[in-house]
């Protein structure tokens, strides 16, 4: 499960992952649960049905299949798993009876995105078989739902204490709740997305969910070194036009191109300094979990398949396998 706070670029991380878990011949499920095809603009392949479809070969043959799970349709899939309505449960779709329960019924619609991605995960070639995928990822809702969105089959079998329904909340919840899964927190190095972090693993792990790793997103390179950034910081106008001037570019003398340059460069200088002081406070609020953490570099010309390749590389590279 990948989460984060909006705009933090959990859809892309998620894309990433499973073509990282997909190296060695390995095959992987992407899952998309909230209707926006991000994961098919990011791959540039068409809408994802409601069916598994590959998407993209990683390095060294694995294979990525990708699927957008649609609540009516997995709906009609419980109705015809648990009750065999066939003809009927399609009959209800055309009345707008399924489009009604998954929008108004409390949680259902979680229930059967959740129901339908655990489904994938417990698959096997056979009676007895290997599994169908090695790795299961979902682009997951963000922090701010998460412990909800999973925790809902735990309500739904308390609800319905017996029956099929109570038996498939349970098994979901023995699937969430297991050493198998881990929910990885996406996060960028700036206030709000880690202190949405930092409450989000508060939360999961107060629900007994299993919390994995973080994975720093858009990571700025730092330009300047420790020493640099101090003398930014101070603001020391004569030792930056004194380096101007050795560097080539005219001489210290006042009105000349290095003092005329010395007031531009000193405020970038100031404000990467503060970027830097910042990011490595977040960093130490991140460092506090105790979790595992991995850092993807921001792509200044922005994300297409081959930096989906290069963040999965990037995440193979830090240990992910």
């Amino acid at each position: 499960m990948v989460t984060g706070k909006g705009g933090t670029g959990k859809t892309t991380v998620a894309a990433a992952l499973a073509l990282a878990l997909a190296g060695k011949g390995r095959r992987t499920l992407l899952v998309e649960v909230e209707g926006r095809h991000g994961i098919a603009q990011l791959f540039e392949s068409g809408e994802l049905p409601y069916e598994e479809r590959k998407i993209a070969v990683a390095p060294g043959g694995g294979e990525v299949f990708g699927m957008a799970i649609d609540p009516e349709l997995a709906l009609l899939d419980y109705l015809e798993m648990f009750y065999k309505l066939g003809r009927a449960g399609r009959a209800l779709k055309k009345l707008g009876a399924i489009d009604f329960a998954t929008t108004v019924a409390p949680g259902l619609r979680d229930v059967l995105l959740t129901g339908k991605a655990c489904e994938a995960v417990r698959r096997r070639t056979s009676k007895g078989g290997t599994r169908v995928y090695d790795a299961v990822v979902m682009d997951a809702p963000p922090t701010g739902r998460i412990t909800r969105f999973l925790n809902v089959n735990d309500e739904v079998a308390g609800l319905a204490r017996f029956g099929p329904i109570h038996n498939q909340a349970q098994a979901v919840m023995r699937v969430l709740k297991s050493a198998e899964t881990a929910v990885h927190l996406v996060t960028l190095l700036e206030e709000m997305p880690v202190q949405e972090t930092v409450d989000g693993v508060a939360e999961l792990r107060a629900a007994g969910l299993p919390v994995g790793s973080v994975l720093v997103n858009m990571v700025r390179p730092v330009l300047l070194d420790e020493e640099t950034v101090r003398t930014a910081a101070a603001g020391h106008r004569t030792a930056v036009a004194k380096a101007l001037s050795q560097a080539g570019l005219g001489g210290a003398r006042r009105g000349g191109l290095a003092e005329r340059l010395v007031d531009p460069l000193l405020e970038q200088a100031r404000e990467h300094a503060e970027r830097v002081a910042l990011e490595k406070r977040e960093r130490a609020e991140l460092e506090a979990l105790g979790l595992p953490t991995y850092e993807l570099e921001l792509l200044g010309d922005g994300v297409d398949v081959g930096g989906i390749y290069r963040l999965a590389h990037a995440l193979r590279d830090q240990g992910v396998r």
